[in-house]
C-alpha cells in the first residue's frame, strides 16, 4: 500500500485505520478480503478460523510489507472463550463463518442450522453488548423461491422483473415445505438476519448484512480427494471444475434449468471494502452483492465452462460433456431449489456507488486457469495410483 496518501471515504472524510476481527478469514471470501485489506489499506486484521491454508501466503514470511497487520488466531467459535476478547479489541467484526454447501443442507440439517444460527448468536451478542459494528454475511438463498415460480409455465408475467427480481427491502422470502430440509440453510440465515435487525432496532447495534449472489474465483471450495474429502460435494463451480479436471461428464441436476447469476470475487470484495470504510452509508442496510448481467442457466454455465477449460488447458472436451441426474440421486431426499436468483442492485448502487465489472467469460477464464494450474498435476497423480484392494 502506498504511504503518505490520504485515503478518503465516499463523502470526502479521511479513513482512519481500524482493527477488524474477521471470523472465517481462512475461507474463500475471507482470503480474498484479507488480500485486499493488506494490499490497499492500513487496517489491521485479527484473522479467526480453524484453518489458515488459504491465507498462509499472507502470514509468511515475516518480511511481507504488511507483516504485523494480520494475526491468525486458530479458533472454533463454537466453544472458545477468546472470542469476546478479540471482538472487544476490534473496531469492526466481519462474520463469514457458515456451512454453505447445498449438499449439506438436507443431509446435515442440524449442523447447518447450528452453524448458521446458533453459532452466530454469541457474535451478535458480543458486538451489541460492547458497542462494536458488525458486518454479517448472509446469503441470497434467504429469498427462497420467486413469486414467478408459482405462475403457470406459459404465463407472460414470468418475464416481468417484478415477479423474479430480488430486492432487499421488498421481496418476500418464500421457502418450501418443512420436509424439504434443503431450506434449513436459508431459514437459519433469515432468522439470524432478523435477530441482527432487531438488535439494531432495540439496542442500537450498528450492522450491515451482505447477501452474496454466487461469488466465484480462485480458492473457492475444494477439489474432492485433493484438498477436500473424496466423498465431498462442493458448490457448482468447484463441482464442475472437478469433473473437467478428471475428464468426466458434468452432472446437471434436474437438467440444469435453474437460473443463476455469477460475480467475480475481486469485484465482490471491492463492494465489501466500501461497506467497511463507509459506515455512515452502510449501517442499517442489507446489500445484494451480485452481477445481474452474468445470468445463465446451470446448463449454460456447464457448456461455457467446458469451452473455457478446453481453451486454458489445451485439452479437447468430451464429445458428450454433460449428463442429466435427478436432484434425489445427486443430493438425496429432501432437496428443493429456487428457480431464479437475479439481484436488484438499486440499494448498493445508491448507497455505495458500486457496480460489478467482470463478465462471466472473463471470471471463468481466470478461475479455471487457476484451477488447472493448481490441481491438474495432482489429479493426474491421484488417477494414476492403483486402487488398493483388500
Amino acid at each position: 500500500m502506498a504511504s503518505g496518501v490520504a485515503r478518503l471515504d465516499l463523502d470526502g472524510r479521511p479513513i482512519k485505520p481500524m482493527t477488524i476481527c474477521m471470523i472465517g478469514a481462512g475461507g474463500f471470501i475471507g482470503s480474498h478480503l484479507c488480500e485486499k485489506l493488506m494490499a490497499e489499506t492500513p487496517h489491521k486484521v485479527l484473522a479467526l478460523d480453524v484453518y489458515s491454508d488459504k491465507i498462509k501466503h499472507l502470514l509468511e514470511p515475516i518480511t511481507l510489507p504488511w507483516a504485523g497487520r494480520i494475526q491468525f488466531h486458530r479458533i472454533n467459535i463454537k466453544h472458545d472463550s477468546r472470542l469476546e476478547a478479540l471482538i472487544k479489541m476490534s473496531d469492526l467484526t466481519i462474520n463469514l463463518a457458515a456451512i454453505c454447501t447445498p449438499a449439506d443442507y438436507n443431509t446435515r440439517p442440524l449442523d447447518t442450522i447450528y452453524s448458521n444460527f446458533i453459532d452466530a448468536l454469541p457474535v451478535v451478542k458480543y458486538c451489541s453488548e460492547n458497542g462494536k459494528r458488525l458486518i454479517h454475511f448472509s446469503t441470497c438463498e434467504v429469498y427462497g423461491k420467486t413469486i414467478g415460480s408459482f405462475l403457470p409455465k406459459d404465463s407472460p408475467l414470468r418475464q416481468d422483473p417484478a415477479y423474479y427480481m430480488l430486492s432487499e427491502d421488498a421481496s418476500p422470502c418464500i421457502f418450501g415445505s418443512i420436509e424439504k430440509q434443503r431450506w434449513s440453510y436459508a431459514c437459519a440465515k433469515q432468522l439470524i438476519e432478523r435477530l441482527i435487525y432487531a438488535e439494531g432496532a432495540e439496542n442500537g447495534l450498528e450492522f450491515t448484512i451482505v447477501r452474496p449472489f454466487n461469488w466465484i474465483g480462485p480458492r473457492m471450495d475444494f477439489i474432492p480427494g485433493i484438498d477436500g474429502p473424496s466423498e465431498g460435494v462442493p458448490r457448482v463451480l468447484a463441482c464442475f471444475s472437478n469433473a473437467l479436471l478428471r475428464h468426466q461428464q458434468l452432472k446437471l441436476v434436474d437438467g440444469g434449468q435453474s437460473q443463476r447469476t455469477f460475480i467475480f470475487i475481486k469485484d465482490a470484495v471491492e463492494a465489501v471494502l466500501l461497506m467497511i470504510e463507509n459506515s455512515a452509508r452502510a449501517n442499517g442496510h442489507i446489500f445484494n452483492v451480485g452481477n445481474p448481467n452474468n445470468e445463465v442457466t446451470v446448463r449454460q454455465l456447464a457448456e461455457m465452462m467446458t469451452q473455457v477449460y478446453s481453451k486454458v488447458s489445451g485439452e479437447p472436451p468430451l464429445e458428450v460433456p454433460t449428463i442429466d441426474v435427478s436432484s434425489k440421486e445427486f443430493y438425496g431426499e429432501g432437496y428443493d431449489d429456487s428457480d431464479k436468483r437475479i439481484p436488484d442492485m438499486t440499494i448498493i448502487n445508491r448507497q455505495l456507488g458500486w457496480n460489478p465489472k467482470t463478465s462471466l467469460w472473463d471470471l471463468l477464464e481466470s478461475t479455471l486457469t487457476y484451477q488447472h494450474r493448481t490441481y491438474a498435476e495432482a489429479i493426474k497423480k491421484a488417477i494414476s495410483q492403483p486402487v488398493a484392494t483388500s
